[in-house]
């Protein structure tokens, strides 16, 4: 069996299991259990802090997982990144007193708090920046207010937290984040099948059908609003100066293209969810 590695609580755990079960996936019931097994799909699930699951992945005791980019990256791991999941998406700077820090170069030399402290060195080594890293986890936006660090590197959202702490954000991006899949450096059965599952669910997201019947002399033009994914499907009706079109569009798009699609003179445009797919 295929065994998976997924984040047990924390900000990645919900969307994690709700993307499994949209893939197809049974799902635990009891959020205290930490092993299931999905005889139907051939696979096992085990429930980990999302911080230790990149080093279980990269040393062949499981198979794949879901974690966050910061977190493969900071484990120091063997494991690969195989593809973005798209969702807790964060964003990692420095931040620091705004009358000592305005520079990558004004870290060289001193203390900087961190929750990622290989993430960071590597960062800061790439740059040629030498700092002493201090290892917090989590609150490091404190550290500089009690004297334990000169500067922090953390995620930062709104940067309202920060400002409150009396710190501003300076310096280039570290990292920006996002939940992705992992995988062992050999590559086991059933990994291929997981990834185009989930890949299925990102496009359903992504995406919606979009139905609407079309003079046949506007084809073109309304073809042109909506390309589709590939190409649209196009339909004869009893009345041979009309078509049926479907399409797939993005998601976001939706109410724009039905206006335009309507001004154009189309008429019985429907839009319906897709709830999988195969590209």
């Amino acid at each position: 069996m295929l065994r998976i590695a997924v984040p047990n609580k924390g900000s990645l755990s919900e969307t994690a299991a709700d993307m499994l079960s949209e893939a197809g996936y049974a799902g635990r019931r009891d959020a205290k259990e930490l092993h299931i097994v999905d005889e139907r799909n051939g696979v096992e699930f085990f429930y980990l802090r999302p911080r230790d699951i990149a080093t279980y992945v990269g040393s062949g005791a499981l198979d794949v997982g879901i974690t966050g980019r910061d977190l493969l990256i900071d484990s120091g791991s063997s494991a690969t990144e195989t593809a973005e999941l798209e969702f807790a998406r964060s964003t990692f700077r420095f931040a620091g007193p705004a009358e000592h820090f305005t520079e990558l170069g004004d870290l060289d030399g001193v203390r900087i708090a961190t929750s990622y402290p290989i993430l960071v060195g590597e960062f800061l080594e790439r740059h040629g920046i030498s700092a002493k890293l201090v290892t917090l986890d989590g609150a490091v936006e404190s550290a500089v207010r009690l004297g334990v660090a000169d500067a922090i590197a953390d995620v930062v959202e709104t940067g309202t937290t920060l400002r409150k702490a009396g710190l501003s954000v300076f310096g280039p991006v570290i990292l920006e984040s996002t939940a992705v899949l992992i995988s062992s450096p050999d590559e086991k059965p059933g990994t291929a099948t997981l990834l185009r599952r989930l890949q299925g669910v990102l496009v359903a997201r992504r995406y919606v059908l979009m139905d609407y019947d079309v003079p046949a002399r506007l084809l073109v033009q309304a073809t042109a609003l909506a390309p589709g994914f590939e190409s649209p499907t196009i339909s004869p009706l009893h009345d041979p100066d009309w078509v049926a079109v479907r399409v797939m569009i993005p998601r976001d798009d939706t109410n724009n293209v039905m206006d335009a699609l309507y001004e154009l003179g189309a008429r019985a445009i429907l839009v319906t969810t897709i709830h999988a797919a195969r590209l």
